[in-house]
């Protein structure tokens, strides 16, 4: 089965063509400044890369152009002999429990969902209609990062301001990332042959954006992101958890305005506020300098992390493993080591030399003699669990 992934934004399309009978991808792609003067696509297959720099006047042009480069690179003719298309889709607020096959119904509570999503859902439904009307009669599915963590308690999902307005204004943790946790703890789950729905877990997805997730039983039942994906961890542009009197203050300040909170919290904010940067790979080699404020960032991150592990172990009780997954959570070991090596109290501990290795990029354990907790690697694979729903979905 031919199986292609979308992930539309409201400037940009990234793409991936997967053979699910290999569970493999055979091409990927991005196709970006959509609606700008110049915009640029290109396809990466055969070992090969495939460009287009053009006007892309909208999603209906984006796609007709990585139809075309699709079929000059020969992995697939047209968009018509694909099994299914799958759709990644950032908020499906309260309407979704489970991915679905889209239909009018499902298009419609998608748009209900934009004012949850202002900045995220419009572009997706544009790649959605987009797709549909170039690919024929093949079915479409949806799939959203909010769904995995719809099994949390409501105890664990409220916010603590009057309810009455929580409810008729859908104010709740939601929660993102969740096809990354629901991937990764269910590979672990396998990689210790531990059945699912008995596997208890901490997963550590640890990027530019960043989020844990308590698993209890394979299931969510609390994450640390919330109506948006602003709240939790310090993140490389956003602050993550904050007293909101800190923003009346720094308005009553005359610091940032109303109008300025969101850029203020969302992209000034995190590693860059604190020292200039976002890139971890870049503090980490400031912090080996000596750097005050590269240092400063990195242990405040570490330090936001190791709560945050230790608050969701109370919630799972008894803990098989701790997951790190993402760009950061796969491939810092300075952090790693900094997090576990501060939590063998717990019975984490991890082998250095181990921590250290580079030559294994797959799933891994890190555990040192004596750990009582697993410590995984698990890297993620967010179109591989999309282009699985469809196949569930549709087959």
């Amino acid at each position: 089965m031919k199986i292609l992934v979308l992930n539309a934004g409201s400037s940009s399309i990234k793409f991936q063509l997967l053979l699910m009978d290999k569970n493999e991808s055979i091409a990927s792609g991005l196709i970006e400044q959509i609606g700008q003067p110049s915009g640029h696509a290109e396809l990466k297959a055969n070992g090969q890369k495939y460009e287009r720099n053009q006007e892309i006047k909208d999603h209906h042009v984006g796609l007709a152009i990585m139809s075309e480069l699709l079929k000059e690179s020969g992995v697939l003719n047209s968009l018509t002999e694909l099994d299914g298309i799958g759709h990644r889709v950032v908020h499906g607020g309260e309407s979704f429990k489970s991915s679905a096959v889209v239909t009018a119904e499902v298009i419609k509570k998608i748009e209900d969902n934009i004012p949850l999503a202002p900045l995220h859902n419009p572009g997706a439904l544009a790649g959605i209609k987009a797709a549909m009307s170039e690919s024929g009669d093949i079915p479409h599915v949806v799939v959203f990062d909010t769904v995995f963590h719809q099994t949390m308690p409501e105890e664990a999902y409220r916010y603590a301001i009057p309810y009455d307005v929580a409810v008729k204004h859908h104010v709740r943790r939601y929660g993102f990332h969740g096809t990354s946790h629901q991937y990764v703890s269910q590979q672990a789950a396998k990689f210790l042959g531990i059945q699912n729905d008995k596997f208890n877990a901490i997963t550590l997805h640890l990027g530019n954006g960043a989020s844990v997730s308590a698993i209890k039983n394979g299931k969510s039942v609390d994450t640390s992101m919330g109506l948006s994906p602003l709240e939790g961890l310090i993140m490389g542009t956003r602050s993550g958890d904050i007293d909101p009197a800190v923003i009346t203050y720094l308005i009553a300040q005359g610091e940032i305005t109303a109008d300025q909170i969101d850029n203020f919290l969302n992209k000034k904010s995190g590693l860059l506020g604190i020292c200039g940067t976002n890139d971890m790979r870049d503090i980490g080699e400031r912090v080996e300098k000596g750097d005050k404020q590269a240092t400063l960032a990195f242990d405040m991150f570490c330090y936001r992390l190791k709560k945050y592990i230790g608050a969701y172990y109370a919630v799972v009780g008894k803990l098989d493993a701790i997951i790190f997954t993402g760009g950061i959570g796969e491939n810092d070991q300075a952090m790693r080591e900094k997090v576990c090596g501060e939590l063998a109290h717990f019975g984490i501990k991890i082998d250095s030399a181990k921590n250290r290795d580079r030559s294994n990029r797959g799933d891994r354990c890190l555990d040192a003699d004596g750990a009582t907790i697993k410590t995984l690697v698990i890297p993620t694979n967010e179109e591989l669990m999309i282009a699985s729903e469809v196949v569930r979905l549709t087959k």
